[in-house]
């Protein structure tokens, strides 16, 4: 599944023609079947169309044994306010596959047991945003995740889509067409069904090969940590009181404008709930922006914004206007400003240390042909920094910085750390 927005109010917005679906999610169990009880579903992928519960125990008990498999996720996160999964696609390499839908599928109790047995690999491509939806809906945490981007960038391979590693390994390539569909539809056309069960056809052949690649590089080591570091992924907690301020761009208003933005916000979110739209098919990011620079106070001023959807003025002009007014309204001392972040005492040598510390790292990374963010993001070089660590030992506490990456790349980051400013102990390699 491709990387979706962002599922708060700072969602980015891509140009993505609006796909409305026959169905609506959540649709009955007769959605994609005819009345005899058959799927209606034809082509390629019928047979392998799982949608109801008989159908599903079926398949998970012809599963028993396994010990990998390769899983996909499909969301409608370009089209719906709450994303959750509206289909998934496994593949394993002895005994076939399922297109599942959970919609009508039942609780998938079977699937859960089997993506958290530690005994169990399942390989992922991508794996953050599918962890993330298999946490939220089902609360599974899945164990003994192998991630083929991953194991495509700690090889250095700079075009990791899977699309491009298909044609790279395998000169497969992928039919895109439906990679921004509303999987949230129902019926499943049978070229969505295709499209899906693409995601992980090849999976686990594309695995053994980037596995291959990593063990033949002596880069095995370094997988298996950014993997186990990926299990219990999930969602992360947000106020939706504080959504406004996770729009990109709201900190270059001022705080009467971010008090409008606030209102504007919320009445978005909030008839985004109540269609069940993604919030920028409601009203985009840059029309709330411009809206609260300029505090419209009537409806013609509202259509003149650049990208406030005509019908939205029509349908709900007055309670965007009231909004905005609200936002006019707030007094000076109850403005909101952003949270100061934390205050750290700031050395005058941090900016040359950084500068030393990048140069060690883009050294290190041409040496290992790996892309620089790869090998230790300017987030982490920005730690180091402010840690000023001594010794192997002290790199290591450096919160999220890996095992192989103070091996790699530590003795080079104390020596250039502390270059012209003292000496450190011992770099070893740690």
């Amino acid at each position: 599944m491709p990387p979706p927005p962002s599922r708060s109010a700072a969602s980015s917005e891509p140009p993505v023609p609006a796909t409305r679906g026959a169905g609506a999610p959540g649709a009955g169990a007769g959605a994609n079947r005819d009345r005899g009880g058959a799927s209606s579903h034809t082509g390629p992928y019928a047979d392998s169309y799982i949608d109801t519960p008989e159908q599903a125990d079926r398949f998970f008990a012809s599963l028993a044994g396994i010990d990998r498999i390769a899983l996909d996720t499909e969301g409608a996160s370009f089209h719906r306010f709450v994303d959750r999964i509206y289909l998934l696609q496994l593949s394993t390499a002895e005994r076939g596959g399922g297109i599942i839908d959970p919609l009508t599928a039942g609780p998938l109790v079977a699937l859960g047991r089997l993506l958290e047995d530690p005994s169990v690999e399942v390989v992922f491509h991508d794996a953050d945003y599918d962890l993330r939806l298999l946490h939220q809906d089902y609360g599974w945490r899945v164990t003994n995740i192998f991630d083929t981007r991953v194991a495509a960038q700690l090889l250095g391979i700079r075009a990791f889509g899977l699309a491009a590693l298909l044609e790279r390994y395998f000169g497969v390539k992928l039919d895109k067409k439906h990679q921004r569909a509303d999987w949230s539809m129902r019926p499943l056309t049978p070229g969505m069904l295709d499209y899906a069960a693409q995601d992980t056809r090849h999976l686990l052949a594309l695995r053994d090969r980037l596995a291959a690649d990593l063990r033949d590089r002596g880069r095995w080591a370094w997988a298996a940590e950014e993997f186990a570091r990926l299990e219990g992924t999930q969602w992360a907690g947000e106020d939706p009181a504080d959504a406004f301020l996770r729009v990109k761009g709201a900190r270059d208003l001022t705080r009467r404008e971010l008090a409008i933005l606030r209102e504007l916000v919320q009445w978005r979110d909030a008839v985004a709930a109540d269609l069940d739209r993604a919030t920028f098919r409601v009203v985009g990011n840059e029309a709330l922006l411009d809206t609260a620079r300029q505090a419209p106070t009537s409806r013609d001023a509202l259509s003149a914004i650049r990208g406030m959807p005509r019908a939205m003025v029509e349908s709900r002009g007055s309670e965007i206007l009231r909004a905005v007014q609200r936002g006019v309204g707030v007094p000076e001392s109850a403005l909101p400003r952003f949270p100061r972040a934390p205050r750290w005492e700031r050395d005058p040598d941090f900016d040359d240390q950084l500068a030393r510390l990048k140069r060690a790292r883009d050294a290190a990374a041409a040496r290992l042909d790996l892309d620089p963010g790869v090998l230790c993001s300017r987030e982490r070089l920005e730690a180091i920094a402010r840690r000023k660590p001594r010794t192997p030992a002290e790199l290591a506490e450096v919160p999220g910085l890996r095992q192989w990456q103070t091996a790699e790349l530590g003795p080079a980051l104390l020596v250039a750390m502390w270059n012209g400013a003292g000496t450190p102990a011992a770099p070893d390699r740690a």
